[in-house]
C-alpha cells in the first residue's frame, strides 16, 4: 500500500504544498513506512482557511444553499465513501493498528451513516421559526451557520471522528478545514477523493494534514469561527484557553476513564456477556476514549468477575491488524507502547496484582504490541484507577453495595462513557442514571448517531451527534418584525 500523494486538498482541488516537508506514517504491525504525504504548514493552513472563508462568505454560496440541496451533496459524499470502503479500512488499520474487522465495522459504514443521518436532519429541521412578540409585532428566530469550522481529529478513529464534525457542519451550512493527525493521514486523502467525486463545492471541505504547529495555527486563526476538537484532555484545555480568549465557540471531546459496574445479578456466562463486555473494554486495542476500563465488581462475586475478565483477556487473538483473525492489534506508535508499559510498571509498583498479560506477546518480535492486561487489588485512588492509559489494560475494583459502586464510578476526573451489567435492565438503567457521565450503556455500549455524545468534567465540553450536534454549528439570530 506504499504511495505518496504530492498535493493537498484545498479549495476543491489539489494544490502544491508550500514546503517539501513530509509526513511518513509507519505500520505499527510491521514497523515499516507506509509512504509519504505532504505536511501542511502555516501557509497551507492560511490557504485552506481562505478557501473555506470564500466558500462561506460568497453570496449564493454553501451557506445560502437550500438545506435539501446540501443534503443531496452529503448523500453523494456518503455513497462515494462507501465505494472506497476497503481502501479506507485498510489505510486506517495499517496506520493505527485497529483490527481490520473493527475498521470495517466502524471506520467505513459508520461515517457514511452519520453523513446520511445529518442529510436527513438538514431536510427536516426548521431553521427559521416565527414567534408572536410580547411587545407587539413578531420575532423571526433563525438558526444561521456559525461559519468556518476548524476540525481537529486524533489518530484512533480518524474517519468516525472526522465525520462527527464534517457532517453536522455541512448540514448547517458551514465550511470546514480538517486537520488529521500525522499518525493517520493516508485515509484522509481517500476522503478528499470521495468529496471531489461527489461534487462537494470548492472550499466546503479542505484537508491539511499536520502536527501540533499546524493545529495551533488553525485554532487561533482569525478566519475561523468555531473549533471542534477530539483528543487528550491536556490538549483540550490548551485549546479551550485560546478559544476563551478569542470568545470563539468550541466543542471538546476529550479523555475518559469510564466505569463498568457489574451488579450482583449479572449473568457472568461468557457466552452471554463476553462479546459485549470485550467490545466495551478492549475495542481498538484499548485505544478508545469511552471504554469501561475500570470494572467494578460486588465483593460477593468479585472472584467470579476477575476470573471472567481475565479469561476473556487471555483468549483475545493478538496479531497483525490486517489479519482477519486479530481482535487485539498493536498500539499506534513505539512511544504509545512505552507509555502503556509505563502504566503497567506503575501498577505493579503500587502493589496491584496482574492476573494476565503485562508484557509483550510471544512470537511478535516486530510491531508495537502489548498483551491484554488485567489488574486486581487496585486502590481507588491509584494511577491505574484514575488515569487514562489508552491501551489494552483493565483494572477490577471491588464494591460493597450499589451506593458504593456509584460513589466509586463518580470518583473520577472524567465522565465520558460507562456501562452497567445486570440481568434486570430496569435496575441497570436506574443505576446508570446516577453515574455522572455524558453517555452510558446497559449491557452494551456503542454511540448511536441519533443521540448526543460527549462528556462532563475532564471529558470535555459540548456534544456531537444527534440534533444537538447540528445545533452546535448554528447560532441564533433574532429579527424583530
Amino acid at each position: 500500500m506504499k504511495h505518496r500523494h504530492e498535493n493537498l486538498y484545498i479549495g476543491g482541488t489539489w494544490v502544491r504544498p508550500t514546503t517539501d516537508r513530509l509526513i511518513t506514517p509507519v505500520n505499527p504491525s510491521t514497523e515499516e513506512p507506509l509512504g509519504s504525504v505532504p505536511e501542511a504548514v502555516e501557509a497551507d493552513v492560511d490557504a485552506a482557511v481562505r478557501a473555506a472563508r470564500e466558500a462561506f462568505d460568497t453570496a449564493g454560496g454553501w451557506a445560502d444553499w437550500e438545506p435539501e440541496r446540501r443534503a443531496e451533496v452529503m448523500e453523494r459524499f456518503a455513497t462515494e465513501l462507501d465505494a472506497r470502503s476497503e481502501r479506507i479500512a485498510s489505510a486506517v488499520s495499517s496506520q493505527n493498528g485497529m483490527p481490520i474487522g473493527v475498521a470495517r465495522q466502524l471506520e467505513v459504514g459508520y461515517p457514511s451513516a452519520v453523513l446520511r443521518y445529518y442529510a436527513g436532519l438538514a431536510r427536516t429541521t426548521e431553521f427559521t421559526e416565527t414567534r408572536a412578540g410580547l411587545l407587539g409585532g413578531s420575532v423571526e428566530v433563525r438558526g444561521v451557520p456559525v461559519g468556518v469550522v476548524a476540525a481537529i481529529v486524533p489518530w484512533n478513529y480518524p474517519q468516525v471522528l472526522s465525520t462527527f464534525k464534517i457532517a453536522p457542519a455541512m448540514a448547517a451550512g458551514c465550511t470546514v478545514v480538517l486537520k488529521p493527525s500525522p499518525e493517520a493521514v493516508l485515509d484522509s486523502f481517500v476522503v478528499a477523493e470521495a468529496a471531489e467525486a461527489a461534487g462537494v463545492p470548492a472550499g466546503v471541505l479542505n484537508i491539511v494534514p499536520g502536527g501540533r504547529e499546524a493545529g495551533a495555527h488553525l485554532v487561533s486563526h482569525p478566519g475561523v469561527d468555531k473549533v471542534a476538537f477530539t483528543g487528550s484532555t491536556p490538549a483540550g484545555r490548551a485549546i479551550a484557553e485560546v478559544c476563551g480568549r478569542l470568545l470563539r465557540p468550541v466543542t471538546l471531546e476529550l479523555g475518559g476513564k469510564s466505569a463498568g459496574i457489574v451488579l450482583d445479578d449479572a449473568d457472568l456466562n461468557p457466552a452471554t456477556i463476553g462479546e459485549e463486555l470485550v467490545r466495551a473494554t478492549f475495542t481498538n486495542n484499548g485505544q478508545t476514549c469511552f471504554l469501561s476500563t475500570r470494572i467494578l465488581a460486588p465483593r460477593s462475586r468479585y472472584t467470579e468477575v476477575v476470573d471472567l475478565v481475565t479469561e476473556l483477556a487471555r483468549t483475545l487473538p493478538v496479531g497483525d491488524a490486517l489479519d482477519e483473525r486479530t481482535l487485539i492489534g498493536p498500539l499506534v506508535t513505539a512511544q504509545q507502547r512505552e507509555r502503556v508499559e509505563g502504566y503497567i510498571a506503575k501498577g505493579r509498583a503500587e502493589g496491584a496484582r496482574l492476573t494476565t498479560g503485562g508484557g509483550r506477546p510471544a512470537g511478535l518480535d516486530r510491531g508495537w504490541f502489548v498483551e491484554p492486561t488485567v489488574f486486581t487489588d487496585v486502590a481507588g485512588g491509584s494511577v491505574l484507577a484514575q488515569e487514562e492509559i489508552f491501551g489494552p489494560v483493565l483494572c477490577v475494583l471491588p464494591y460493597d453495595d450499589v451506593e458504593d459502586a456509584v460513589r466509586i464510578a463518580n470518583d473520577s476526573d472524567f465522565g465520558l462513557g460507562g456501562t452497567v451489567w445486570t440481568s434486570d435492565a430496569e435496575r441497570g438503567a436506574a443505576v446508570a442514571r446516577r453515574v455522572r457521565t455524558g453517555t452510558i450503556g446497559v449491557n452494551r455500549y456503542l454511540p448511536d448517531p441519533i443521540a448526543p455524545f460527549g462528556g462532563v468534567k475532564g471529558s470535555g465540553l459540548g456534544r456531537e451527534l444527534g440534533p444537538e450536534g447540528l445545533r452546535a454549528y448554528l447560532q441564533p439570530q433574532s429579527l424583530y418584525l
